[in-house]
């Protein structure tokens, strides 16, 4: 059921004020595929723009507070925590996962999701200079946990 229309199928805020306040959290990634010096680049700490994981860093935490700003329809959200992490992986890319939690009635997926492709896309213009060929992929949701849809966790 697509709880963001009404009975006529007009897109509408959820209500949530019967909902009970729970604990929930959610965790999500994206990823950064660049050319290999690129990336040895970022890990050297060799940018001319600084530190590139800091910045991305902190982008993806204000991005995940500013999700109901971009996002139509979501709630504005008290997130209790974001947590962003940038590593590189093998030769050519940067694995994101952002985790944001609160006790609140609604999920906070959309604010892991968007806190990921925020950090990802600012990690992209911190070194489009250098690599205009980066790819950003695989943003998805990895686990959910709260609220009354329960528990769920990506397969494989």
């Amino acid at each position: 059921m697509l709880t963001h229309l009404d009975s006529q199928g007009r897109a509408n805020m959820v209500d949530v004020t019967e909902k009970a306040v729970t604990e929930r959290e959610a965790t999500a990634e994206a990823r950064v595929r660049m050319l290999p010096q690129t990336l040895q680049m970022i890990v050297d700490g060799a940018h001319p723009k600084g530190d590139v994981f800091a910045v991305a860093r902190i982008a993806g935490i204000q991005a995940a507070k500013k999700t109901s700003d971009l996002i139509p329809l979501c709630h504005p959200l008290m997130l209790t925590s974001v947590k962003v992490e940038l590593d590189a992986e093998g030769e050519d890319a940067v694995k994101i996962v952002a985790r944001c939690k609160l006790a609140g009635q609604t999920g906070v997926e959309m604010e892991a999701l968007t806190a990921a492709s925020v950090a990802a896309l600012t990690l992209y213009d911190m070194c489009k200079a250098v690599d205009k060929g980066m790819v950003i992929e695989q943003v998805r949701l990895l686990e959910k946990l709260g609220g009354k849809s329960g528990h769920y966790k990506v397969q494989g």
